[in-house]
């Protein structure tokens, strides 16, 4: 009886340090897709600041064929 106490000890020992471990991965992750999550909406934002509209100025346009 004693030794199987020991071994379900020893069980849960290795589980909470595998627990503990994949904890601190997931939050590793979690940070890391903040941080890329930001990167790209400012990338997102550059790329628009960088791509021509579709539509003119007003100053570029041309007028209507009636004036």
């Amino acid at each position: 009886m004693e030794s199987r106490l020991e071994d379900l000890e020893i069980r849960i020992s290795h589980q909470d340090a595998a627990l503990e471990e994949l904890t601190r991965a997931s939050l590793a992750q979690q940070q890391r897709i903040e941080m890329l999550s930001a990167q790209i909406d400012y990338l997102k934002s550059l790329l628009k600041d960088l791509t021509p509209s579709a539509v003119a100025s007003r100053s570029e346009e041309t007028p209507p064929p009636h004036y």
